[in-house]
């Protein structure tokens, strides 16, 4: 028997290095804003799937807004942000029910596609921790920043740091688990060393799968990010719609 399918939209952030007037999720992309066009991927790859909205509780009045003036009719449960991405994600959790399928996404990340979620979430009924990854591509380097003789802070290299790019993989979203194990791994004490929902769970013991995530699927996180988005939109018919 298949497992009830929730995705939780993690849209709580203040984007501050979009540098625009408000939150990049409400931020329009080609006609509608970047939270709208994520929720609908989710919806359109999994009908039935219960959405969770994250916000930031000064921007919740705005997108209940947004979707009446836009007709998106989309049921889903809104939830208040915490003082990080940890405790958004712990408060939404309270949402999900054991014996459950979570997704976590970045509501910023709009450019998943379709087939990829649909296919994730069919993997995840018989895998427990799933993550998406990407290779590095670019050469990588480990560097400091220390102030030079007039004061200036610059980047140099620290000496000894070298790194293997074939063993360096970048994380995407839709992270998804089985909910009972995501439960129990947001029990935990917060750590400054949590950045994703994989590493909440690895550090609670259990064991993460991974499979080669999508290169479009970008985080938009400054005004650079906005142009080519739109420019994958442009080029690609199953990101546009």
């Amino acid at each position: 028997m298949s497992r009830m399918k929730y995705a939780i939209i993690m849209a709580a952030g203040s984007g501050t290095r979009m540098g625009a007037e408000m939150p990049k999720q409400f931020i329009e992309l080609e006609g509608k804003a970047i939270l709208h066009r994520t929720i609908e991927v989710f919806l359109n790859a999994c009908p039935g799937v219960s959405i969770i909205t994250v916000l930031p509780e000064s921007h919740m009045d705005y997108w209940r807004q947004y979707c009446l003036d836009r007709n998106f009719i989309c049921p889903q449960v809104l939830v208040k942000g915490g003082i990080t991405r940890f405790h958004s994600v712990r408060n939404a959790l309270e949402k999900v029910p054991a014996g459950a399928i979570v997704a976590v996404h970045d509501a910023v990340r709009p450019l998943v596609t379709e087939s990829f979620v649909k296919d994730m979430f069919m993997k995840a009924e018989t895998t427990p921790a799933l993550i998406p990854v990407i290779p590095c591509v670019d050469t990588m380097k480990v560097l400091e920043k220390k102030k030079n003789a007039n004061g200036d802070e610059e980047l140099v290299t620290m000496p000894g740091q070298n790194v293997d790019r074939s063993v360096l993989y970048a994380a995407q979203t839709p992270q998804i688990f089985h909910s009972e194990i995501l439960k129990e791994a947001y029990e935990q004490a917060f750590d400054t060393a949590f950045t994703d929902d994989a590493s909440v769970v690895l550090k609670y013991g259990k064991n993460l799968s991974y499979l080669i995530g999508e290169r479009f699927n970008i985080k938009l996180t400054t005004q650079d990010d906005l142009v080519l988005a739109k420019a994958i939109l442009s080029l690609s018919p199953s990101c546009s719609s």
